[in-house]
This record gives structure tokens, C-alpha cells and sequence, in this order.
């Protein structure tokens, strides 16, 4: 994992952390969408982020998307059930999230269309514990229906 980011409030600017404490069922602490019912973490791809920098003409701060997790590479699973592994962190995939509207003021003109599809995921917490910087990220895709 390359980034973690907060925010205390829906239209606060969100920081930079390294390290945060996930609870199970709540969210992060600290967080605007901590004690939400599902949507408690949202995580994204450094890699997909750098292809929508290379659409745009322009680099950005991850943060700047106001997702909270950054992983270094690869897609980000958007299955419902998909188990995400932080560190100790269990996770677990609610929803895709689709892009803020407000990311063209944020960014610049055309920030929202160049993150479509690949604006990452919302996922509730499972277990808690703490997510740091540097932490391995591992998948786990749920069992085929059928």
C-alpha cells in the first residue's frame, strides 16, 4: 500500500496518514465515513491513477480523489464479497465507486471522465487493527456462484 488519507468531514480537504485504525463494522477512525452502515473504506489503484494522470496531461495527488487507500498496482477488485487483506485489516467489497463530480474542480476539466472505471471500490471493515504505509495487500475473490 502506497497512500492512506482521511478526511474529518464530507467537504473537508483530506491528509495524508501513515498509519490509521480500521474497526471492524465502524470505518476509520477519525474518518467522515466512520459508523456508516457499508461504506466504511475506499480503496483505489496507484497504477489506474497514474493512466487517468497520463489521459489528463497532468499529474495529481492521489489524495486528491478523496479516496482513502492507495495500493500500488493492479486493478482493484469490484466483485461484492471479494476479501482485501491489508496488513491485519480484513476487508471486503461493498461496491465499485464511481467517480465525484467534483473532481473536475478539484483536478482539472476532464478528472471525472478520465477516472471512470477506475475510481476504485467501497468496502466494509471485517476486522480491526491498524493500516500502515508499506502494508502487503492481498485478494481473495469469493466462490463462483453456480
Amino acid at each position: 500500500m502506497v497512500a492512506l488519507h482521511t478526511a474529518k468531514a464530507r467537504r473537508l480537504p483530506v491528509r495524508s496518514v501513515d498509519e490509521v485504525v480500521a474497526e471492524a463494522g465502524l470505518g476509520l477512525v477519525g474518518d467522515r465515513y466512520h459508523g456508516t452502515r457499508h461504506r466504511h473504506v475506499s480503496i483505489q489503484s496507484a497504477e489506474l491513477l497514474d493512466l487517468a494522470a497520463r489521459d489528463l496531461g497532468r499529474d495529481f495527488d492521489y489524495g486528491a480523489t478523496r479516496r482513502n487507500i492507495t495500493v500500488d498496482a493492479g486493478d482493484i477488485p469490484i466483485r461484492p464479497g471479494t476479501r482485501v487483506r491489508i496488513g491485519e485489516v480484513e476487508l471486503e467489497v461493498v461496491r465499485i465507486l464511481a467517480p465525484c463530480r467534483l473532481l473536475d474542480d478539484d483536478i482539472g476539466a476532464g478528472a471525472a471522465a478520465a477516472l471512470r472505471r477506475r475510481a476504485g471500490s467501497a468496502c466494509r471493515i471485517l476486522t480491526s487493527g491498524t493500516i500502515r504505509i508499506g502494508d502487503a495487500v492481498t485478494i481473495t475473490e469469493p466462490p463462483a456462484e453456480g
